[in-house]
């Protein structure tokens, strides 16, 4: 998979490079320190995936991937950020970018991340998630749910959007859409990425 890095400090970007260069799988193919640099980039060598700083100098690194977006929207973005702030991710989510990783996390974790945003899965970083739960706990309880409910919460846990959901579970799109709303309900979230963070949490699994 084609590669490119976005941060304006060259040792992010080298220990970056580091990581990246010796996976098999991986190929960089571009690296800017800027938001002009940065869509021009995109733009010319259309990534699989783009690891943009969340805060460059002069620009957000969301204003970048909505630019990006224009000229590559195919190619994943992950955010990469020293931010645990909820607002920061909760503007990443609504922008819909496909993965959200700490800079202290280590380098096997971004590795992962990688792989799995370029499979089509999301992938939030595991401090993220349990900021985010501390902040937000839920009230409900698992138990609550039915065994089809428990499928889709899994399902929601592993990244899945509702086509693929309905395809695993051989039901349509529109009973999905029924089962989420009630796990939503029944475990008191306010969308499916709450309960996506909340599956991974409680490691509820198939």
């Amino acid at each position: 998979m084609n590669i490119v890095i976005v941060d304006d400090h060259p040792l992010v970007r080298q220990g970056l490079t580091a990581v990246i260069t010796v996976e098999g799988d991986m190929n960089l193919v571009g690296e800017a320190s800027t938001g002009e640099e940065a869509v021009r980039l995109v733009a010319k060598v259309n990534p699989d995936v783009a690891l943009i700083d969340l805060r460059l100098s002069e620009i957000s690194g969301l204003e970048i991937i909505e630019k990006c977006k224009e000229n590559a929207p195919v190619c994943k973005y992950i955010i990469l950020t020293s931010s645990v702030a909820r607002e920061d991710f909760q503007r990443a989510r609504e922008l819909g970018v496909d993965g959200y990783v700490l800079k202290e996390a280590f380098p096997e974790e971004v590795v992962t991340a990688i792989r799995l945003v370029y499979r089509g899965r999301k992938y939030y970083d595991p401090a993220m998630i349990d900021c985010m739960m501390s902040k937000d706990e839920s009230e409900g309880h698992v138990e609550q749910l039915t065994p089809r409910e428990m499928e889709v919460l899994v399902a929601l846990g592993e990244g899945l959007c509702n086509k693929d959901i309905g395809k695993k579970l051989f039901i349509t799109e529109y009973t999905v859409k029924k089962h989420v709303s009630q796990v939503l309900a029944k475990l008191e979230l306010a969308d499916r990425t709450q309960a996506a963070l909340y599956a991974r949490e409680k490691k509820i699994t198939a």
